[in-house]
């Protein structure tokens, strides 16, 4: 689907959270650090298991009102709370008051997303979805790429001033939505229930969660994605532990005598940048190389590289073999990325598409709590068990999807009988 006929609705949307994850990237990598030398280490540990949790809650309320609602008014909401939780960070006295507003930007990005994914497919036709998604993926992360080089200056020398910034291009995007973007779910779409008190509100978003939950292939979904997110997930976790701690000082040219020798925090800073630069340069060509691909086989394709390459980092301590393992497991996150939105987009019913897409955040936020034991783990278990424990979560991912893939199959070729 070329560009130029993509709706305004798109093409605002591009470009304004293009411009916000830049922003995004620049203040999240070093937040943990900052919450550390403010309240101490081990308090900055506890609290920051506590947004995931709000994520949650937020994805799944967010999924649910676009699709009671539509999907304007709830990314009007989410972009509108994300922007004041900017201000009041950037006029907070307290560090616990910068957590209060840290939780808010969580749960502002939280409820954002399902509903910017519904509009993504209310809009997109379903051969076409996984491009328009690595489009956005790409967007993003060419954030991921340059963010942090920038906030490394500007979250520690000049806060006040880049969080004003955030504020204000929040503000300029919640705009543009709000006089540039129209509505894409149908009038006869829309969930009609109207609970008269939030209680009620509540309780009927999660009679429908009860219903999703109880939906044998979205299950299967579930914990398939869990699995497969893990080794994923090690980037920022046992990645850091084993390469700041068993990868020993290097040159980072090996066959120039005058290179520059580089620290294991070094390397692991260099294999983070490879990271992002390989998902903004790969994503588009490869979702292009791979849409003719069946979902099962890019799905299957994607915990088979990234478990491969997650281990392969255990076997060996040289720089040029830890990029190339970096490699494999990056282009494992990469084939996954456009196609977890498109499958869900496509077999969630019409009336329930943004409630579906809500509750598939369950698996990214099981797996940020189940990745960090590999850390944890690692006191007690050599750098190979590790990584042997990661391979097999991968493995087990990929029994699961072939097992989900053959339900599926046989559940729409029962529908189509019925039908015929």
């Amino acid at each position: 689907m070329p560009f130029h006929i993509w709706s305004v609705n798109l093409k605002v949307r591009l470009t304004g959270e293009a411009l916000f994850h830049l922003l995004f990237w620049m203040y999240f990598p070093f937040i943990t650090v900052y919450f550390s030398e403010a309240l101490g280490s081990h308090t900055a540990g506890l609290l920051m298991t506590v947004p995931p949790l709000f994520s949650m809650v937020g994805h799944l309320l967010g999924g649910s009102l676009a699709d009671r609602l539509g999907r304007r008014p709830v990314m009007l909401l989410g972009a509108a709370l994300q922007a004041g939780m900017f201000a009041l960070f950037a006029l907070s006295p307290s560090p616990w008051l910068d957590y209060a507003a840290f939780i808010g930007l969580g749960l502002g990005g939280a409820l954002y997303k399902p509903a910017g994914a519904a509009m993504v497919a209310d809009l997109v036709p379903a051969p076409d979805r996984r491009r328009v998604f690595a489009a956005f993926a790409t967007a993003n992360n060419v954030g991921a790429v340059l963010g942090p080089a920038l906030g490394a200056v500007f979250f520690f020398h000049y806060r006040q001033e880049l969080l004003w910034t955030c504020t204000v291009v929040l503000l300029l995007y919640w705009a543009a939505m709000y006089f540039v973007v129209r509505e894409t779910l149908q009038p006869s779409a829309k969930t009609q229930a109207d609970p008269s008190t939030l209680v009620l509100v509540f309780r009927q978003q999660w009679k429908g969660y009860g219903v999703i939950l109880k939906d044998r292939v979205f299950l299967l979904y579930i914990a398939a994605g869990i699995l497969a997110l893990i080794p994923i997930m090690q980037l920022d976790l046992y990645l850091a532990v084993y390469v700041t701690e068993y990868v020993p000082a290097q040159a980072l040219f090996a066959w120039k005598e005058d290179s520059p020798v580089v620290s294991g925090t070094e390397i692991y800073g260099w294999l983070l940048g490879f990271n992002g630069l390989l998902f903004v340069l790969l994503i588009l060509p490869v979702t292009k190389w791979l849409s003719p691909w069946s979902e099962r086989s890019v799905f299957i394709l994607s915990s088979l590289l990234s478990g491969i390459g997650t281990f392969s980092l255990g076997l060996s301590p040289h720089l040029e073999f830890l990029f190339f393992a970096t490699f494999l497991f990056t282009l494992g996150e990469i084939v996954r990325s456009p196609v977890t939105q498109s499958f869900i987009s496509r077999y969630a019913p019409e009336d329930a598409r943004g409630q579906y897409l809500g509750a598939d955040s369950l698996q990214n936020t099981i797996a940020r709590f189940l990745a960090p034991l590999t850390v944890f783990l690692s006191g007690w278990v050599p750098p190979m068990g590790i990584f042997s424990l990661i391979l097999m979560s991968s493995l087990i991912s990929i029994v699961l999807y072939i097992r989900l893939f053959r339900i599926y199959s046989h559940a729409t070729r029962d529908s189509e009988g019925l039908k015929a």
